[in-house]
């Protein structure tokens, strides 16, 4: 059996734009839909012509293959392949590609209304600290310990984290009858949704503790062991695990991220892992050449000048520089 052009399926032109073609299916299936259309095997047809044209056209790589070699790209009367699974009224898109992100799985969505809950049911995890530190150059290179005091919120110890009550206890939500799901009143034909009184748990508090007013975690004031690693420079992000907001029901916290702020320092010059300074040297010592004492991150160190040295000339120290921040050794001061 001959197919039809999938462009004149579609009511489109060759060479229309791939948001035309998305708002010419959005537009047909509205029309065509077995929802729309029970008991329909006309415009149930339909719907299955337009579907799988818009799942060649709206795939670019598809649509290539198709303009270049019509049909018999995918076989002789083959359609293009998808992953097995059913649709509303029975219908069968076994043949689509529904898991392509932006195809026709999330076009059903917004046209039925079905849409992923605002929140997760159950625990989840707490939400990230940022906290920002002021750096001496020195200590960004060398690393640094020390305590930082900060309020993040905790699990409540007068509920343990579940927000219930003194005497009260977990019972079902009235305003989904606890399945954590409504009927929402989004899309074209309605669909169910996360219950937003409940957050989706289905459950709710009898009665409310009151110390965190049945959130679950209150804010603590706490003193936090940091660990600065040597080699970090500014806006570094240090992370410290399980040191953010206490999780929600029970669920893990999140981590603390300590943001590095250096300070410039007033002699060296960083650029990347190496370090640049300028020391000054007497006329005789740069004719006849000498040895002297550059200052380094880690204090002192010698340096020689050879003889007839030249104004503005840079000379090394390997390994005197930045410690690598992933992996062993370090970079190298330049001397000018």
């Amino acid at each position: 059996m001959n197919k039809r052009d999938y462009y004149e399926v579609l009511g489109v032109r060759k060479g229309v734009t791939d948001k035309e073609i998305k708002q010419a299916y959005r537009r047909l299936a509205r029309k065509y839909h077995p929802d729309v259309n029970p008991n329909n095997k006309a415009a149930e047809a339909k719907f299955k012509e337009i579907t799988e044209a818009y799942e060649v056209l709206g795939d670019p790589a598809k649509r290539g293959q198709y303009d270049q070699f019509g049909h018999q790209v995918f076989g002789a009367g083959a359609e293009p392949a998808g992953r097995p699974g059913g649709g509303p009224s029975g219908f069968d898109f076994s043949r689509f590609d529904v898991g392509r992100p932006g195809g026709i799985e999330d076009l059903f969505s917004d046209l039925l209304g079905r849409h992923e809950p605002a929140a997760p049911a159950g625990p989840s995890k707490g939400e990230d600290l940022h906290y920002a530190v002021d750096l001496r150059f020195e200590d960004a290179i060398r690393g640094l310990s020390t305590e930082i005091s900060l309020q993040r919120r905790a699990p409540c110890p007068s509920c343990s984290g579940t927000g219930v009550g003194t005497g009260g206890r977990l019972q079902p939500c009235s305003a989904c009858g606890g399945s954590g799901r409504v009927r929402g009143t989004s899309g074209l034909f309605g669909g169910s949704q996360a219950c937003a009184r409940c957050r989706g748990t289905g459950k709710l508090p009898s009665s409310l503790c009151s110390p965190c007013g049945g959130a679950g975690t209150v804010l603590k004031a706490e003193r936090i062991a940091v660990k600065i690693p040597p080699g970090v420079e500014n806006g570094s992000n240090v992370r410290v695990q399980g040191k953010g907001h206490a999780g929600r029901l029970g669920g893990p916290s999140g981590d603390l991220y300590i943001v590095t702020r250096v300070r410039p320092h007033p002699f060296f010059e960083r650029k990347g892992d190496n370090i640049y300074c300028e020391v000054p040297i007497s006329v005789n010592e740069a004719a006849l050449g000498a040895k002297i004492e550059v200052p380094t991150v880690d204090g002192k160190a010698s340096m020689r000048i050879p003889p007839e040295t030249s104004s503005g000339q840079t000379f090394r120290l390997r390994a005197m520089g930045v410690p690598h921040l992933k992996g062993s050794g370090r970079g190298d001061q330049f001397v000018t």
